[in-house]
């Protein structure tokens, strides 16, 4: 089934973020209960230059985080070393988001369908929860395969989990167990495309991206061309 046609719910910005970048985007949010936090916007900016991507090109490459989780088989999972000299979409949520979540990673799932059998294999697609506590690696694991095949999800230390977050623009909140049992977890809804040319993130697509999106750019991702 496809995602394309999936309502997108824009839920309010979370909190800001200082970055030497220009331009802004916001940020965004998203609940198991329909709640979510208020906030700022983090700044980034898509280049002037032509690009062949149609996701915005970030004026500051971030490198990808120095971050070690546990995986959906229970191994300790180092992103940069595991991930170093492939191409990596990039995106923190967690299993319980009632739109945001699902819908990016369905988007990405359905896109990523189109690619050749080569080219799959030369992008992975890593989703680190927000909300570790409820998201073992069994729930993440169950999760991911209804969305796509192959997809890499890691748990862990939230504290840890902010800070990779942080150190490419995304903020991350702790999740917040509402009186009704429905937990909120506020979260910055950016995908950030890292390049295998030098492991850093070049790329980033919005919550609204769309499956057409996804799937223009990334063949272009899989032979890693420069953005």
């Amino acid at each position: 089934m496809s995602h394309a046609s999936r309502p997108r719910t824009r839920l309010p910005a979370v909190a800001a973020l200082a970055l030497a970048l220009a331009g802004s985007l916001a940020l965004t949010s998203c609940s198991s209960g329909g709640s979510s936090s208020n906030g700022g916007a983090a700044t980034v900016r898509k280049e002037s230059r032509s690009s062949a991507y149609q996701g915005s090109v970030l004026s500051k490459h971030f490198a990808k985080p120095d971050l070690v989780l546990t995986d959906t088989s229970g191994q300790p999972f180092d992103l940069r070393k595991q991930t170093a000299g492939r191409s990596v979409l990039l995106f923190f949520g967690y299993t319980s988001c009632p739109d945001v979540c699902p819908t990016t990673m369905g988007d990405i799932g359905v896109a990523m369908a189109k690619l050749t059998a080569e080219e799959q294999k030369k992008i992975d697609v890593v989703f680190v929860s927000t909300d570790p506590e409820r998201d073992t690696p069994k729930v993440l694991r169950t999760w991911l395969d209804s969305m796509g095949t192959g997809f890499i999800g890691l748990t862990g230390d939230l504290a840890k989990v902010k800070t990779a977050a942080l150190g490419v623009g995304v903020a991350v909140q702790d999740p917040v167990v509402n009186t009704d049992g429905t937990v909120t977890s506020a979260h910055g809804a950016q995908v950030l495309a890292f390049l295998p040319s030098d492991d850093k993130a070049h790329l980033l697509y919005l919550g609204d991206s769309s499956v057409a999106t996804f799937a223009h750019d990334l063949p272009l991702l899989a032979r890693g061309v420069a953005a």
